[in-house]
């Protein structure tokens, strides 16, 4: 459980975090925000690069700034640009990287093939990562944040840069990677659209507040707020929305199309359309 109490972040005269009230546990969640909204410097005080102005957080209630490295043993990051060596194979990067954090060589030996398989790389685990693609890295990142198996993990934009289907591929694996650790995973992003299907819950701040926090579902039928803030719903919110407007009776709490398709079919079939 991570548990933040009335956290308020100033910089001089601007607060670009105020009375920020969140409990993680257990589940996979996303952290939406428009440019400046706070985002940034909320996720580097969970991680312990900043320190509040005002306020708490608390891992199973422990101050994790008094934690000192048992919360760093608890918490795995991996930030939006992450350095690597390009001449590098992953096996050797991780390896250098669990070093750094102190892990041993024999836990590593045993630790990284496990993470490879984990994020898919096991095939390539000794080619150099210079002719790895975008969604590749990522996932190398991932494995890296991993590496102390991280009860919580806060990945900064992981799909930054991929195209749709890498996207989805870096969501889906981010998934499993949770179902089968059970830990807790915060996504930072900014795009609804990408982390609708994936995520339990969905956090959005807004001029350094969260605005809302609740299922995917509940949070899209804000989509009219949303907007307001810099912040689009799925597409299927609008079209299933716009439906409903004009007479033709169907949920509008669709995540993606196929879903939207079914709730569609399904109410044609009994008016006896389709």
């Amino acid at each position: 459980m991570l548990t933040l109490s009335h956290i308020r972040k100033d910089y001089g005269k601007f607060t670009a975090v105020e009375d920020i009230n969140l409990e993680l546990e257990n589940g996979l969640y996303a952290m939406l925000a428009p440019n400046g909204a706070g985002k940034t410097t909320l996720i580097k005080m969970i991680t312990t690069l900043l320190y509040p102005t005002s306020g708490e957080i608390l891992y199973n209630g422990m101050d994790i700034y008094k934690m000192g490295e048992t919360y760093r043993d608890v918490i795995g990051y991996l930030p939006q640009h992450f350095g690597y060596y390009k001449n590098n194979t992953p096996t050797q990067y991780l390896d250098y990287l669990a070093a750094l954090k102190g892990i041993s060589k024999e836990a590593a030996r045993e630790k990284i093939p496990e993470l490879l398989e984990l994020v898919g790389l096991s095939d390539v685990s000794n080619k150099k990562m210079k002719k790895f693609s975008g969604g590749m890295i990522q996932r190398v990142g991932i494995a890296q944040a991993m590496l102390n198996d991280p009860k919580i993990l806060v990945l900064d934009e992981p799909t930054a840069g991929l195209d749709p289907v890498g996207r989805d591929e870096i969501l889906g694996m981010i998934k499993e990677v949770h179902e089968k650790t059970q830990n807790t995973i915060v996504l930072v992003s900014h795009s609804m659209e990408d982390v609708a299907k994936y995520v339990d819950r969905i956090v959005v701040m807004n001029d350094g507040r969260i605005t809302f926090d609740d299922t995917p579902q509940n949070v899209f039928s804000h989509y009219k707020e949303l907007e307001k803030i810099g912040l689009a719903a799925p597409e299927i919110t609008y079209i299933m929305n716009d439906l409903k407007k004009r007479g033709f009776d169907v949920k509008t709490d669709a995540l993606t199309i196929d879903e939207g398709i079914a709730e569609i079919t399904e109410r044609l079939q009994e008016k006896g359309i389709f």
